[in-house]
């Protein structure tokens, strides 16, 4: 998609971080956009903040992981707007953590949800239409999660290894089909943005029994370090500029920096090799190498 000017992007997941600056940079290429978040008040700064900028903006407050809430945000932007060219499927959750024994179906439902069905309805809500206009793209954030796996973060890395197929499956239909509509699938690494503390959004039916763990040393120290790698890692604007640069280019394959590409390298070689998985330590682990 060469020409963005005019046209209108769907951006889920955009009243903060990676979600808030793609739809500021789609803005700036002369997009019109809508922002789906399910935090209304952070929703509304957002689109009074691109309208105070001279963008037209629409905001959706949606919940990704309802199949009518994606339906309803497919045609609240037609109606606006009359046309979608770009769907970024964006939005996300950090999701249970710690050994999968210990988590709970609550866990799991809320990160799947999210994560995965977030996509899965984004998908049947949207590619008909780009499709029937044979124009457009679709953007899907995965992970370096999705091509490898960290220790405690199952749901986590499930839901991202489900995003990377189905932005490959999708890829591939389309051009079997012969179909104009570009994929990108997006694998950020640690990336400056409000994932840590997703908590905040998990529904109350979903949540983890209320109790104090026992907090050691060692926990407390990852959790300063964690605190310190997500304030001070990449900032979400320059992630925007590889997004709109990889829709306007055509291009599949969106990384933000090479930090776990020897990770990645390690687990399809151990794949090559009929190995057993590599033993590795945890992200931040890695991040720190």
């Amino acid at each position: 998609m060469r020409d963005l000017e005019g046209k209108t992007a769907v951006v889920t997941g955009a009243a903060s971080g990676m979600g808030r600056a793609f739809a500021d940079r789609l803005a700036r290429a002369g997009m019109r956009v809508v922002l789906a978040d399910v935090e209304r008040a952070p929703l509304q700064v957002a689109v009074a903040e691109l309208e105070a900028q001279g963008a037209t903006a629409l905001g959706v407050v949606t919940d990704v992981s309802n199949e009518n809430d994606m339906n309803a945000l497919r045609t609240r932007a037609l109606e606006q707007f009359g046309t979608v060219e770009v769907v970024c499927l964006n939005a996300g959750v950090a999701g249970g953590t710690g050994p999968m024994e210990t988590l709970t179906a609550g866990d799991w439902q809320w990160t799947l949800g999210v994560n995965l069905w977030g996509i899965i309805h984004g998908v049947r809500a949207f590619v008909p239409e780009l499709k029937r206009q044979d124009a457009g793209h679709v953007v899907i954030t995965a992970s370096i999660a999705g091509l490898t796996s960290f220790p405690n973060m199952g749901p986590y890395n499930v839901t991202k290894h489900g995003a990377v197929a189905i932005a490959e499956t999708l890829f591939s239909e389309l051009r079997d089909q012969g179909s104009s509509v570009g994929v990108s699938c997006l694998c950020p690494g640690v990336v400056h943005t409000n994932i840590v503390t997703s908590e905040r959004n998990r529904p109350e039916a979903l949540r983890r029994p209320l109790m104090e763990p026992e907090r050691t040393n060692e926990d407390l120290d990852r959790g300063r370090a964690s605190y310190e790698v997500f304030t001070n890692a990449k900032p979400p604007q320059e992630v925007a500029d590889l997004v709109h640069d990889a829709i306007v280019e055509g291009r599949f394959w969106i990384f933000t920096d090479e930090v776990f590409t020897p990770e990645i390298n390690k687990r399809l070689d151990a794949i090559r090799d009929r190995a057993d998985p590599v033993s590795r330590g945890s992200l931040l682990d890695v991040y720190f190498k």
